[in-house]
């Protein structure tokens, strides 16, 4: 039995975006961290919910989905922000380092083609803050072939929430593969 994929999305899924006014939901927690390549005297402050961590670690170990991340962060979240939240290590898609100036250089966010080739024929849920309308209809056409896929889009501003897992949990235990826990 193959299980969906979880694909999961680091900034404005688990770091919030500040508000127009800099402000940061209050549950979360400042820290500053040092992705690769970033040089020793400019660290990068994030903003990390700790209870998340748990929540996660709980849909990612119970058997129902495969998590993938697949974000900017790349290796980093593996080494950096899982670690931060105590999340089980887990694999990360090495998406391609892009010159583009917008996330959606076609219309549709740009780790789509990339996420197509790699999950081929495979089920998933996305989570992502950057969803365009295009990408909707990309999750409704794979599904409609056979290859359910949803997509979920967090507020950026907000992040990742409670309502957010119960919605991918609910979505995946009606799969016909669904594995009961």
């Amino acid at each position: 039995m193959t299980l969906p994929y979880l694909l999961l999305d680091i900034d404005g899924v688990l770091i919030p975006f500040p508000a127009a006014d800099g402000s940061i939901p209050p549950t979360h927690v400042r820290r500053t961290v040092l992705p690769t390549g970033q040089h020793l005297d400019d660290p990068v402050p994030i903003w990390l919910e700790p209870s998340q961590g748990s929540i996660l670690t709980d849909l990612v170990t119970s058997g129902l989905v495969t998590p993938v991340w697949c974000t900017s962060w790349r290796k980093d979240a593996t080494t950096i922000i899982g670690p931060l939240l105590g999340l089980p290590d887990f694999p990360y898609l090495d998406l391609p380092r892009l010159q583009i100036t917008t996330s959606h250089p076609d219309g549709y966010l740009w780790k789509r083609d990339h996420v197509d080739v790699w999950l081929s024929r495979a089920s998933a849920v996305w989570i992502d803050d950057d969803f365009t309308g295009l990408d909707h209809a990309w999750a409704a056409e794979r599904t409609a072939r056979g290859a359910p896929t949803l997509l979920v889009q967090p507020d950026p501003h907000l992040g990742l929430q409670p309502e957010h897992l119960t919605e991918v949990t609910k979505w995946v235990s009606q799969l016909p593969t669904a594995r009961t826990v």
